[in-house]
């Protein structure tokens, strides 16, 4: 077999020479994490290795000015809307009495239910609104629309199973 080849070519595989391999030092005026994903860079790499995104530079010293001229106009903001909130009279503010059934207490006493028992049903019927709220993907494709169907089929099975342990966590009730 080898008396086939004619001319073989000399391997392409050959050992770096010194003069090749250069070690590139971290540039020091470069971010140390991505901007986009919030992956950290590999050392001395320009790109993301994750997002593929360009390492930018550190900010200079005029941006760094600008986002803390930024960073004080926000608490300032804040600090108002603060204010504004704290000045409301809560006290003389009558809420209706309907919303009185709508404390977890009251639902809990109303369903029967104990406490661990109704967080799972809340969480269950949070997943089913989940399940139903992926209907409404627009599917574009047959694949799309598997996956969609995918999706709301693990949303339902999460809500079976949430539902399914506020069934055991639920106490036996001394009436029955």
């Amino acid at each position: 077999m080898a008396e086939l080849v004619r001319e073989p070519q000399p391997e392409f595989w050959r050992p770096p020479l010194l003069e090749e391999v250069t070690v590139q030092e971290p540039t020091p005026g470069m971010m140390e994490a991505c901007p986009k994903c919030g992956t950290e860079f590999l050392l001395g790499s320009r790109f993301c290795h994750t997002c593929g995104g360009k390492r930018p530079p550190v900010m200079s010293e005029s941006e760094h000015a600008d986002a803390a001229a930024v960073a004080r106009l926000w608490q300032q903001v804040v600090g108002q809307v603060g204010e504004a909130f704290r000045s409301i009279p809560w006290r003389g503010f009558k809420f209706p009495a309907w919303l009185n059934r709508l404390h977890f207490h009251a639902i809990k006493s109303y369903l029967g239910l104990s406490t661990a028992s109704l967080i799972s049903f809340v969480i269950g019927l949070s997943c089913v609104g989940a399940a139903l709220l992926d209907g409404l993907r627009i599917a574009k494709t047959f694949v799309d629309w598997q996956a969609i169907q995918y999706y709301r089929a693990e949303w339902l099975l999460a809500a079976t199973a949430a539902f399914v342990a506020g069934i055991l966590l639920k106490k036996p009730n001394p009436n029955d």
